[in-house]
């Protein structure tokens, strides 16, 4: 368990999206403040969290929007939670607590509670308001953020889903002193992808501050969020649905959404697999000759420095990746498409990776063990 994040003066961002527009609030103790939940005090309200979320901070968020039991659905932590069995489980309680078109669902906890609770709030009587209280430092950086809500299929991830706008994102840094060690560096997975896609001097300021980051240095970790999040607000805003350069938030996504698949979401964090997707996307950019050898293996030394896996899993063979990448929704026309560097701060979307360049990497990373 890490130490609990110091208290710091909150800071607030604006997703522009015209009508749908929505603050994201960033500060530590909101869950407790009274102000921060102002816009919910007259709606109905429904909850959604898991059974790991529920026993940390339930009761403070319970006290402040005074929500019944019977308005609160705790589902089991985890990955396996994010399917469409659960989808009927928690369409059913909305209908059987009657919850009205009005109504807000509040997703309370990690990446899995907000996907899930974004696509019930996007299929229920057609569309509800929902708001994200992203618990982990993954969901409070990346996914509370652009409304891509869905849950995972046997054939790969997040392949059923909506998008859905929250109406409120609402991150206190607080909830971090809760998570395992485990949990917090694979966040750290999320938070360098932004610095290896659009900005190379956040790069250098994490393989500077990696360390005061693991220990939940309250300014660095609020500086960490609120540059993640603030990138993530200005290319939701140009590009809401992925029509261009938003696609480049996959970066490291396409080989990571392969392990987790390959290893039936059981064996991975979703940052874990993401970081190991990352170092691959990386040194896929050095082998086209893009991404400076140099900048690769900074890429390998950051991912390394935060505890995270660089490696494939053991016996994971070029073809087992392959056929997982061909149902990747990044697929267009036939072709697979790749976010790849040209340097490091800068990435770009293609589709004309050679077929020998990346059956190259592949046998590189899956024969060697380490590299």
């Amino acid at each position: 368990m890490n130490a609990p994040v110091r208290r710091v003066p909150p800071r607030q961002l604006q997703v522009e999206l015209g009508a749908r527009s929505y603050p994201i609030r960033i500060g530590s103790g909101l869950l407790a403040d009274a102000g921060a939940w102002r816009e919910l005090r007259d709606r109905p309200l429904r909850m959604l969290t898991d059974d790991r979320v529920a026993g940390h901070w339930l009761k403070s968020v319970v006290q402040q929007l005074d929500i019944a039991p019977e308005q609160v659905r705790i589902v089991p932590a985890g990955e396996a939670t994010k399917c469409m069995t659960e989808v009927e489980s928690c369409l059913d309680w909305l209908l059987e607590t009657r919850m009205p078109r009005d109504g807000v669902l509040v997703a309370l906890g990690g990446g899995v509670i907000g996907d899930l609770a974004g696509f019930v709030a996007a299929i229920y009587q057609r569309g509800i308001d929902f708001v994200q209280v992203p618990t982990t430092l993954l969901a409070q950086v990346d996914s509370s953020v652009g409304g891509k809500t869905g849950v995972n299929h046997a054939l790969g991830k997040n392949l059923i889903g909506a998008f859905h706008q929250p109406r409120l994102v609402l991150a206190d840094s607080e909830t971090l002193g809760t998570l395992p060690a485990r949990e917090l560096r694979a966040g750290i997975a999320e938070v360098i992808k932004y610095g290896m896609l659009g900005d190379a001097d956040f790069f250098a300021w994490l393989e500077d501050n990696m360390p005061r980051l693991l220990a939940l240095e309250p300014q660095r970790v609020m500086d960490a969020v609120e540059r993640c999040c603030s990138m993530k607000a200005q290319i939701v805003a140009a590009d809401e649905r992925e029509g261009g350069r938003r696609a480049l938030l996959n970066l490291g996504h396409t080989f990571g959404h392969a392990i987790e698949t390959h290893t039936g979401y059981a064996q991975y964090l979703h940052g874990e697999a993401v970081a190991i997707g990352l170092h691959l996307a990386a040194d896929l950019s050095r082998l086209l000759g893009w991404l400076a050898p140099a900048d690769a293996e900074r890429v390998r030394a950051v991912i390394a420095s935060a505890g995270l896996p660089t490696t494939v899993p053991e016996g994971m063979t070029p073809a087992d990746f392959t056929r997982h990448m061909a149902h990747d929704k990044k697929v267009a026309a036939g072709k697979l498409r790749f976010v790849l560097l040209r340097r490091l701060g800068e990435a770009l979307v293609t589709a004309d990776v050679p077929s020998d360049k990346l059956e190259a990497l592949l046998e590189r990373h899956c024969s060697a063990g380490t590299v």
